[in-house]
Formats: C-alpha cells, structure tokens, sequence
C-alpha cells in the first residue's frame, strides 16, 4: 500500500511538472516575478555560461549572480544535456528533496515521541496527569508527507519556472537530513554550499551543532562544538578557495553576497525591500540596509536559540521561515519550501489559533499578486503602491505564520507539564497569544 502511494504521488507530481514545462505557459511562469528573481532566474544562469563560454567574465556586470561553482555546474548541464534531460534533472531534484523531507519527518516524529514521554516521567503529579493533550502514537506517513512537497503549488511552479530555487531546496532537505541523522561531515558541507550561495542559511549550523551535542557528556561538548565550527569553516574556505581558482579573483563576491548584501537590484519581487529602497533617500540608504540585513541574519538568532534548544527542528524551520520572509530577493520557492516542512508539526496544529487567518491572507494574495501586476504593468490602471499592499500583506500572513507555530509548541510543553485544565482563583483558566 505504502509503495503504491509513493508510485501514485511521484508519478503525479512528475506529470504535472513535466506537461506545465512542455506547455505554453512554461514561458509565461518563469517570467514571472514571484517565481524568478535575479538571484535564480534561469535565463540568467544560461546568459552567464554564454558569456563565460566566449571569455567573457560574467561578475563583470550586473547579470549573473550564481556562484563560480554553480557556473561550472551549470554550464556543464547546457553542455551535456538536451532540454528534456534538463527538466528531468529539475524534477529529478524535487523527487529527491521530497524523499529527504519525508525521511526527516519520520526521524523527527520518533524522537518527538521520545521528548514527550520523557517529559511525561519527568511531571507525574497528579494535576499534571489531568486533561494531557492526545499522546503521539502514529508518525505521518512518510508519502503523505512528500506528497505535501510535491504537490505544493509553489514548488510546482517553482519547478517549473526553471529556477535554481529547486537545487537550492533540495541542498536545504539534505541538510535538515543530515542535521537530524547527527552527521557532522554532510551538515557541514551541505551548509557551507547553501551559505556560499545564499548566505542566510549560515545560520542553521546553530541547529546543527545543537543536534550534535545532544547525547553527548559535558566534557566532549566543547570538543564537539570546536569540532563543528571548525569542519564548517573549513569546507567554507575550499568553497571559496575553489570559487577563487575558477574565476581567477574574488570579484565574484561582489555579485554574490555583495549582492544580497546591498540590494542593488530594485526590480519587484514578494519581498519588502525592493518598494521601501525605491522610496528610500539616498544618504539614508545605508543605515536601513543595516538595519534590514541585521534583522534577517542575526537578530533573533541568539534568542530563538535559547528558547527553541530542546526541539532543533522547530529552530531550523523558524529560521528557514525569517530568511524567506525577510531576505533581499525572496521567491514562492522559499515560501514554499518552509511551508512544505508544516507536516512534520501536526501534532502542534490543536495548539495553533492562526490557521484560518494565515490560510485566507496566503490564498488571496496569491490570487491578487498577479491581477495586480497585470493592472500595474500592462492596462496602467494601478501603480507600485497596489502591487507592494499585496507583498506587504502576504508577509504578514507568513509573519503570523511563523509565530503560531513556535507559540502552540510553547502551549504543548506547558500542557505536557502541567495539564491543560487549570484553574486560577476558582476560575478556568486559558492561555491565549495577544
């Protein structure tokens, strides 16, 4: 039973991949602005291995912006595969990111289990014991769970769009795999490639190196950590050493993270950053990069560190969700991705008081993107201001999002504790997020 739903989800998630790709609307999709942006437009990608091919330095310019590695990669993609093997590479890479999701989420829901009845031994009071939340017993069905990635109208048009999103996510998958299996080498290396391409995702060797220590003495831990930060930054040395011999100089890093880093590129995309520097003046622009970048990468690393330890995963997604809100070129590939990771929190959906807000905001603005664009653009019946209510709005929606989930896991553990009838001065009491 389980095989045939695997063969029923992948096979269908391949078809509807693999006939948008070989439709007219394929063009029409990776144009899109939602879907591409410049960091992974393919049309990019294709034009920086043209100009590399005739000796020409793609970072010269403004165009390409993928790292010298990814120029290798993909330039050897153009090389030897014909158009049709490149789409299958692209499902392919999707297949895969959903196999490795799946997989995350059984490991994860074992030990969910684990925590939970330990936690259980731990408050055996008699209050405690009173109106528990229902016990985990069956772990979600690991096809359900590719299905759910697979089947993500996001990742489907993310996918088919081209973009070098779908690689992107499926290093992402990896390392969650990796993080989650305890192994040091691939969570390092996996994280090392996703930082050189993106920068943002440094921030998951924090939850990394929390699932490394886990079972281990306190006299190896500060070993072990010695031993991570030390692994991570030397697979980053290579990465950039190596990007550093493919190109001859370090004027990639000017495209690449420099890149992220300062914004230069203000066309539109379902981020917050490109309306507010278009408005921004110039002797002030600086200051709120600063301020914009330090809120994605570092702001709330620390403290959502100390607050989500027990539970990594939880701090992975978390950060996952911040960066793909609030990075400088975001994608629905991004959104989709850390959307796709909601199965392996069911057991928090009974806590979650947001559901049907952030489902509502998701699916309107995901309608009212494109109608608005087509007004702005193309009948000039509507201006900027209309297209960025619609990103501003969706962002708040992922905003809520993001804070639901971490809430209704603080909302478990307190009813894990301490039940989750409980009376104040003879009255019921109730824990509410206001």
């Amino acid at each position: 039973m389980i095989k045939k739903e695997w063969l029923f989800y992948y096979t269908l998630g391949s078809f509807i991949r693999f006939s948008l790709m070989n439709s007219r609307y394929q063009d029409i999709i990776s144009d899109r602005v939602e879907v591409s942006t410049a960091l992974n437009s393919w049309k990019r990608v294709t034009e920086g291995v043209y100009l590399r091919n005739f000796g020409i330095d793609p970072y010269s310019g403004d165009l390409f912006h993928e790292t010298p590695i990814g120029l290798v990669a993909f330039n050897l993609m153009q090389k030897f595969l014909t158009d049709w093997a490149l789409k299958l590479l692209f499902i392919l890479s999707d297949l895969m990111t959903a196999w490795f999701l799946a997989a995350t989420a059984r490991t994860y829901f074992t030990e969910v289990v684990k925590r939970e009845e330990k936690e259980k031994s731990i408050h055996k009071s008699e209050e405690s014991q009173n109106h528990q939340p229902p016990k985990l017993t069956k772990p979600p069905s690991m096809p359900h769970v590719a299905a759910v990635y697979l089947l993500n109208p996001f990742i489907i048009l993310n996918c088919v769009g081209l973009t070098t999103t779908v690689f992107t996510n499926f290093l992402l998958s990896l390392a969650l795999f990796s993080m989650i299996n305890r192994s040091t080498f691939f969570s390092c290396l996996s994280i090392a490639l996703l930082t050189i391409q993106g920068l943002y995702p440094m921030t998951l060797i924090v939850p990394a190196t929390i699932y490394i220590l886990q079972g281990k003495q306190e006299k190896e831990r500060s070993f072990a950590i010695a031993k991570v930060v030390l692994i991570f930054f030397s697979f980053l040395t290579a990465l950039f050493y190596i990007s550093y011999h493919i190109v001859g100089s370090f004027s990639f890093l000017r495209s690449t993270i420099g890149f992220i880093l300062t914004v230069p590129d203000l066309r539109p995309n379902i981020g917050l950053h490109w309306y507010f520097f278009t408005e921004m003046f110039e002797h002030f622009r600086w200051l709120f990069i600063a301020s914009f970048q330090i809120n994605v990468s570092f702001l709330y690393v620390v403290p959502l560190a100390l607050k989500l330890r027990r539970d990594p995963m939880l701090l992975a997604f978390t950060y996952l969700a911040i960066a793909a809100i609030f990075k400088s070129y975001p994608s629905i590939g991004d959104i989709g991705f850390y959307m796709s990771l909601l199965p392996l929190w069911k057991h928090l959906f009974q806590h979650m008081q947001q559901v049907f807000i952030v489902g509502c905001f998701t699916l309107f603005c995901t309608a009212f993107a494109p109608t608005v664009w087509h007004l702005w653009i193309f009948s000039r019946s509507a201006n900027a201001n209309f297209y960025f209510g619609v990103t501003l709005a969706f962002a708040i929606a992922e905003i809520f999002l993001l804070t639901d989930i971490p809430f209704a896991s603080v909302k478990r553990e307190f009813a894990l504790r301490h039940g989750t009838s409980l009376e104040i001065k003879g009255s019921r009491a109730k824990l509410l997020l206001e």
